[in-house]
């Protein structure tokens, strides 16, 4: 049975200008980018954009909604930075283990999948020797909100929870929590605020005042909490 990917997909198009925060994570992320790179729903091509600076010889983006991949399409063929992409309607599932790849990247995916254990299970076989998983999503189940709920998400994940889901073909490399200034504005919204949706208002007040606080104070606090988890393993 083919695992199903759920999420609606227009909180992509809220955070796409949210270029702080984009810039902060993919700071982190970008070291770790091999050369044959698979990354999982990847939606409008946002990420794509930001991580794919064209030194991969192959960027395989793996979308299985057809309006989203109508969408990559149209930026292949029309926008600079997906030159060396390659599109492909599928899950994880319909890909053969011998496909090997020596990244495969899930940014804010991973909460979207029921089960994720047996996702990751499926990465273990694809990822080279030696290669690398990198996952960012959002973090503390007690955060979850009228919004998680809204844009499909199943779970948020602790360092704890996010490792259980882990086999043991990988291992870990780096795990921290990001946005610690974003965590008391989830925790708020949560508490009083219970939006469904952010108002753009507020998505840029995060992105140009929050995520510049936060990368000071995720470095007082050795990243020990965040509205975000970052997490990256190597198959040995």
């Amino acid at each position: 049975m083919k695992n199903q990917y759920n999420y609606p997909g227009q909180e992509l198009a809220f955070f796409e200008k949210a270029t702080n925060w984009k810039g902060y994570f993919s700071s982190i992320i970008k070291p770790f980018i091999g050369n044959r790179v698979l990354e999982v729903g990847s939606g409008i091509g946002a990420t794509t954009r930001l991580l794919n600076d064209g030194s991969a010889s192959k960027w395989t983006l793996l979308e299985p909604d057809e309006e989203m991949n109508k969408i990559l399409q149209h930026k292949k063929e029309t926008q600079s930075g997906f030159s060396n992409c390659v599109l492909r309607k599928e899950t994880i599932f319909e890909l053969d283990d011998s496909e090997k790849f020596d990244t495969i990247i899930y940014i804010d995916v991973l909460e979207h999948i029921e089960d994720d254990k047996k996702e990751m299970m499926k990465v273990a076989d694809l990822l080279e020797e030696n290669g690398s998983l990198i996952i960012l999503s959002p973090a503390y189940n007690f955060l979850f909100s009228p919004f998680d709920k809204a844009i499909g998400h199943y779970r948020r994940y602790t360092s704890q929870s996010l490792k259980l889901a882990m086999p043991d073909k990988l291992k870990l490399n780096k795990l921290q929590y990001l946005d610690s200034v974003g965590f008391f504005a989830s925790l708020a919204n949560k508490l009083l605020l219970k939006q469904s949706y952010p108002s753009e208002k507020q998505i840029r007040t995060w992105d140009r005042l929050m995520i510049p606080l936060s990368k000071w104070t995720d470095k007082i606090f050795f990243h020990s909490f965040g509205k975000s988890i970052l997490g990256i393993w190597r198959k040995e």
